[in-house]
């Protein structure tokens, strides 16, 4: 897990293949944001934002182009928020429209979690193997 150092630039991601995204949480205390190259079966990188004050993104999107929050941006957050948030992240991303569309999330905190996740129930997992939040194992096990 990387704490973010810079909140209100571009994101620094793991080397991968972060082209598939799609929410895995969000209630009052995150907002988590999975990536992989095929969400099918598995996921390996999570941003999870902690204690979310403000989110506008697609529940599941493309290839996104993280970027430095625009001044103008900041300034709007700072305003609707009543002070500058701890974490402000912005990027661009392919949503399934015609254009892309901006993102933009506020939060106390940010997390990089770079492991695998498993989106299914696997008997032969390793121990220690992480699932997805809805993953539970068959009846009776």
């Amino acid at each position: 897990m990387v704490n973010a150092e810079q909140p209100h630039t571009g994101i620094q991601l793991p080397t991968g293949s972060w082209w598939d995204w799609d929410v895995i949480a969000w209630d009052a205390g995150r907002f988590t944001l999975a990536a992989g190259y095929d969400l099918t079966y598995h996921h390996g990188l999570e941003l999870v934002f902690g204690e979310p004050l403000y989110v506008s993104c697609p529940f599941a999107f493309l290839d996104p182009v993280f970027r430095a929050v625009s001044p103008e941006q900041a300034a709007a957050m700072a305003r609707q928020l009543g002070a500058e948030p701890p974490v402000l992240v912005a990027f661009e991303a392919d949503a399934g429209g015609t254009e892309p569309v901006s993102c933009l999330v506020a939060a106390e905190r940010l997390d990089v979690v770079h492991e695998p996740v498993l989106r299914y129930w696997r008997e032969d997992a390793p121990p220690g193997q992480r699932y997805a939040p809805w993953v539970r194992p068959p009846e009776g096990r």
